[in-house]
């Protein structure tokens, strides 16, 4: 059996655009789920939640799923980069289709955070980092 090795200190999340105010909007038991499936992928595990690869947006893409009696609430994250988790957006939908605007926020951001991460890159190249 593997043993998987949880990291030393747990991951920052990075909430892009308005990802955080719109998960704080989420309802309360929605937010517990979601919050606690977040909570697990700093740690390194698992999350406890429904989860599915979102690679029409990026790899390493993934959404976070959750529902209530009312609608679907979504939360689309780029997975644990060095010590950074990307929440890329946070969005709730009423049909089993997402809207094609949701996705084109998560692309977007998914881009912002690329570019941002190459600007890092090359700047700690000239530092001699």
């Amino acid at each position: 059996m593997a043993v998987i090795e949880e990291p030393s200190e747990p991951a920052e999340l990075h909430f892009e655009g308005d990802s955080l105010e719109m998960l704080s909007a989420f309802p309360s038991a929605v937010k517990q789920v979601l919050g606690f499936s977040l909570r697990q992928l700093q740690l390194g595990r698992l999350p406890t939640c429904v989860t599915r690869s979102m690679k029409s947006i990026g790899p390493g893409v993934y959404e976070l799923k959750d529902a209530d009696e009312r609608t679907w609430y979504r939360v689309i994250y780029l997975a644990r980069i060095g010590d950074i988790i990307h929440v890329l957006h946070c969005f709730e939908k009423d049909s089993r289709k997402t809207d094609r605007r949701d996705l084109e926020i998560a692309r977007q951001r998914f881009k912002i955070v690329k570019q941002r991460m190459q600007k890092e890159r090359i700047r700690e190249k000239h530092s001699g980092k």
